[in-house]
Formats: C-alpha cells, sequence, structure tokens
C-alpha cells in the first residue's frame, strides 16, 4: 500500500504543469485563422466563385478562334487533249495551304448572360459571408476546447491544492498516532482520502493532456505542443435583448445568406425566360488559301486566295418542346421557396436570439450564486481548518469540509466558462462574434 501511495503521488506532482508558455487568446484567434483547413477550404471556395463572377466567365467577350492546315497529294495521271493527243503525268504533286481567323459574338441572348453574370456576382459575395460563417463557427468551437483546456487547468490547480491538505493531514494522522493521540483508523482514512485524491488529480491531468491536443487540432498545428490556457475571463458590459434583435436583422450571417439565396433564384427565373426570345450574333474571318499544281494537264498551276467575310445572324427558338416553358415554372417555383425559407430563417434566428439570451442571462445568474457559495464554503473551511487543528472537530468533518469546498471551486470554474460561452453564443446570433473581444 505504501509503495503505491509513493508512486501516485509521485505521478500526481510531477511538473510541467503550469510552466509552458501562456496561450493567449488573440494568439489562439490568429493560429486559427491562419492554419484551420475548415477556414483554408472556404476561402478556397470563395477564390472559386470569386472567378467565376469575373468578366471571363460572363459570355460578354468575343471568342477568336484560329484554324490552318496543309495537305500533299502525289498521282500519276493521263488525259487526253482536244486535238486527240494523250498526255500522261507521273507523279504529279498538288500542294494546298489554308489560314483562317474567326471571330463570334453574340450581340443579344435575351438577357439571359446578364442575369447568369449578376447571378454569379451575388454567389460570390454569398461565399463571403460562408467564409464568415466558417470563420464564426471555427472561432464558437475554439474557445469552446480553449476554455475546457482553461477551466481543466483550474480544476487541476484544485486538486493540487486538495492533495497537499490531504498529505498534511495525513502526516498530523500519523504524528498523532505515534504519540496515541488517535487510533489507526484515522490514518488509514487520511491514506485513502490521499490515494482518491491522487487519482482524481491524475484523471484530471490526463484529460487535460486530450484536450490540449483537440486545441492544437483546431489550430492545426503539433498536437504535442505544450502551452497554458489564459484563465482570465472579461464579460461584456450589461446587454440589451432590443439590441441584439436589432443587431442579428442587419448582421445575422444566416439571414444575410438567405437574402443572398433570394436574389439568386431571381436571377435563375429571369435566366430562364431569357429562352422566349430571340439570339443575334455577328461573325467574321479573315482566310487565305494557296494551292500549287506542276500537272501538265492542269490549267492553273498556282492559285492563291484572302478575304475578309462578316455575317449577321438572328436565331429565335419558337419551340423547343416546352423545355423553357418547364424550365421557368420551375424556376419560379424555387425563387417563391426561397422566399419562405427566409421567412423561415427570420423565425429560426428568433428562437434562436431568445433561446441565447435566456440561457445567457441563466449562466449569468449561476455564476453569482456560484460565486457567493465558493467564498462561503472557503470560509466554512477556513473555520473548519481552525477547529481541526484544535481538535475541536473529527477528520471526517474535515474531510467533507474539504470536499465541500472542492465541489464549490470546481462547480464556479464551471460556471464561470460557461456564462462565457453563452456570451459568445448571444454574440454569434446576433452577428457581433468577429466584432467583440473574446
Amino acid at each position: 500500500m505504501k509503495h503505491l501511495q509513493a508512486l501516485i503521488l509521485l505521478l500526481a506532482l510531477v511538473p510541467g504543469y503550469g510552466q509552458e508558455d501562456v496561450l493567449t487568446k488573440e494568439e489562439a484567434i490568429s493560429l486559427t485563422l491562419e492554419n484551420n483547413l475548415g477556414i483554408r477550404v472556404s476561402r478556397n471556395q470563395r477564390q472559386i466563385d470569386a472567378n467565376n463572377a469575373s468578366l471571363l466567365n460572363s459570355g460578354f467577350l468575343p471568342t477568336v478562334t484560329a484554324t490552318g492546315g496543309g495537305s500533299i497529294d502525289r498521282q500519276n495521271t493521263e488525259g487526253v487533249l482536244a486535238n486527240g493527243d494523250t498526255r500522261t503525268a507521273e507523279g504529279a504533286e498538288t500542294r494546298r495551304y489554308n489560314a483562317s481567323l474567326n471571330v463570334n459574338y453574340t450581340l443579344f441572348d435575351g438577357l439571359g448572360r446578364l442575369y447568369d453574370y449578376k447571378r454569379f456576382q451575388e454567389r460570390s459575395q454569398q461565399s463571403e459571408l460562408e467564409v464568415r460563417q466558417a470563420i464564426e463557427t471555427t472561432m464558437l468551437q475554439l474557445f469552446s476546447v480553449y476554455y475546457e483546456v482553461a477551466r481543466l487547468e483550474e480544476n487541476v490547480g484544485n486538486l493540487q491544492q486538495a492533495l497537499t491538505i490531504s498529505r498534511e493531514r495525513l502526516q498530523r494522522a500519523r504524528y498523532q498516532f505515534e504519540f496515541g493521540q488517535n487510533t489507526g483508523l484515522d490514518v488509514l482514512n487520511a491514506e485513502v482520502d490521499v490515494n482518491t485524491d491522487s487519482v482524481n488529480l491524475l484523471n484530471a491531468q490526463q484529460l487535460l493532456r486530450n484536450t490540449k491536443r483537440d486545441l492544437n487540432l483546431i489550430m492545426n498545428r503539433e498536437l504535442a505542443a505544450e502551452f497554458q490556457a489564459d484563465t482570465t475571463v472579461q464579460f461584456l458590459p450589461e446587454l440589451r435583448m432590443e439590441a441584439i434583435l436589432d443587431q442579428a436583422k442587419v448582421n445575422n450571417v444566416r439571414m444575410l445568406l438567405a437574402e443572398k439565396d433570394i436574389l439568386i433564384s431571381e436571377y435563375n427565373w429571369k435566366s430562364a425566360r431569357s429562352g422566349y426570345l430571340p439570339t443575334i450574333g455577328l461573325s467574321g474571318s479573315y482566310g487565305w488559301n494557296e494551292s500549287s499544281n506542276n500537272s501538265p494537264l492542269a490549267f492553273v498551276l498556282q492559285n492563291t486566295s484572302e478575304g475578309l467575310n462578316g455575317a449577321i445572324n438572328l436565331s429565335w427558338n419558337l419551340f423547343d418542346g416546352g423545355r423553357t416553358v418547364n424550365t421557368t415554372r420551375n424556376a419560379r417555383i424555387s425563387f417563391e421557396n426561397q422566399q419562405l425559407l427566409k421567412i423561415q430563417t427570420e423565425l429560426e434566428v428568433e428562437r434562436d436570439i431568445q433561446n441565447a439570451w435566456g440561457d445567457y442571462r441563466n449562466a449569468r445568474y449561476v455564476l453569482q450564486v456560484q460565486q457567493t457559495n465558493l467564498q462561503t464554503n472557503r470560509d466554512n473551511f477556513s473555520r473548519s481548518q481552525e477547529r481541526y487543528a484544535l481538535g475541536q472537530i473529527t477528520s471526517i468533518e474535515f474531510r467533507q469540509a474539504q470536499l465541500n469546498l472542492l465541489n464549490a471551486e470546481l462547480v464556479q470554474s464551471q460556471a464561470k466558462y460557461n456564462a462565457k460561452l453563452a456570451e459568445l453564443q448571444l454574440l454569434q446570433v446576433s452577428g457581433e462574434l468577429l466584432n467583440e473581444d473574446f
């Protein structure tokens, strides 16, 4: 038992915690914004949508193609002239070369490309909002884990303090037993409490290591990187429900995305209706041709031609089997659906704000209660410590006061970080998460 106890105490008190560099919130944000893989993927998608919204993908530019070719024909020929003479040519060679430059431009396509271009631009702006949404989600995830690391660090500190108190109590019980002031039962109880506190500390340290790896994963850095979290928590001044609702109407990313969906759907509808209108286009080309023939039977031994030509064409699809009608109808229904989805999103956002507001107020109240409760337990433990030193209370009563204090410390720590996370969630639904200090 003594060897096991010594091993547990040695492992529990291994140095290392509290000696790493402090990872500030600002550093954690910077590393996440720079390295997080989800944010990087979202930014790459934004670049794709920005490329699609450029003039090069609009259809407003002409197409220019160049073609060229050449051929050689070698053959034996025989021909009869008008006077009856027969002539032959062996290995007569005919060479032909051609080249052309062609330009095509659509003057009017029923405004389809105009609405497609506007749709791509809206999609590009929507992609910007999706990047912001990814950042907000990742930031909330980051601080959920960051504050969990901070909470576990506080827990480890409290458990180390509890272990120190239990070890002092064990030593005191042994001295008292040696001088015949108590029975061996008090020593055994103290040993059990030391072992219990040691195991609790070991478990908390392992959970802390695991959670640190989770945070390193979010920041996309070496999983074994050691650090210490900043346990300081600062709350914003008193928030107001009316201000939160007003901010959400302007800044909530879900509502902004819903508005973009409506615009994109409207442009799809207008683009589909362009199929009812004609298409007018221009085309032009510059061509060069040359041919040569060394056959004595040929009338022309060499011929070269070049020139320009242009044309204007009109195409009007009077009936395409009903495809345009069906596409237009579906696009209109999709537009109406997006309007309905926006209404639903507004209701969901308002509900989320009401829930987040209630959670925030409740968490702040719980924190105040737990802070008061912690102070009460500290005072109670201080008096119990004095009375235990004077022999006025038993070790069991002292242990109970110690456990009450430890539980109050753990619960108060949890309440502190719960309140901060509730505040961050409230800021997220209001659209102000990235505008405030963490």
